[in-house]
């Protein structure tokens, strides 16, 4: 099927199922039903059976999902055999952690550079990953089609149009800036404040039932 006849809001969700999936493998577990899945993922089983369906006949009724199968499809359907190259723009405290963790649970998504333009920093390694100075991006990403964004907000949207210059896919924005980009361009944008701060309302104002 089309990848682009699949709901954005199903995309979204393909990740979070391919990793609850390999935790499974990772148990030993041969199958699962969209019931457990949905407890597990706080997704309604509804939900999981209709963006499995765009897919085709993923399980089989009174079965359930058989974990291997189900793996080795998301894991074709998510590229996971192929490894996609990542720059990160702006090394501060969040910059620096996301080059300690770098993804280390993903197989197909790895920092492989960094940029900054403090001199301390530009040099070294930090996680593995080298820290080069900012006016060598264009010059060091070459092959390189996606960024991480974590450089301070005044400078986001200047940072964003050298990307957007160079030729950049794909953008993952942690800034509080809600940038603009060409329309060949694709920004996801993750705002922590506004994350916690919905956390907080929804806490007040929607409690869970124990």
């Amino acid at each position: 099927m089309e990848q682009n006849k699949i709901p954005q809001a199903t995309a979204k969700r393909l990740p979070l199922y391919y990793r609850y999936l390999n935790n499974l493998s990772n148990q030993g577990k041969n199958r699962v039903s969209s019931r457990e899945l949905s407890e597990a993922l706080k997704v309604d089983s509804a939900t999981i059976r209709r963006d499995f369906s765009y897919f085709g006949a993923l399980g089989r009724k009174g079965y359930g999902y058989n974990v291997e199968y189900l793996l080795g499809f998301f894991r074709k359907t998510l590229d996971q055999d192929e490894l996609t190259e990542v720059a990160l723009i702006g090394v501060g405290n969040l910059g620096t952690a996301f080059l300690h963790y770098n993804f280390l649970k993903n197989n197909n998504t790895k920092i492989v550079m960094a940029f900054d333009a403090d001199s301390s920093k530009v040099g070294t390694d930090i996680g593995g990953v080298p820290v080069h100075h900012i006016d060598q991006l264009e010059e060091k990403m070459e092959g390189v089609s996606v960024a991480i964004l974590t450089v301070p907000v005044s400078e986001a949207q200047a940072m964003t149009n050298r990307l957007a210059d160079f030729g950049i896919s794909g953008i993952l924005n942690f800034t509080p800036s809600r940038i603009t980009v060409p329309s060949d361009i694709r920004v996801h944008h993750i705002d922590l404040a506004i994350e916690l701060q919905s956390l907080v309302y929804f806490l007040k104002h929607y409690p869970l039932k124990a």
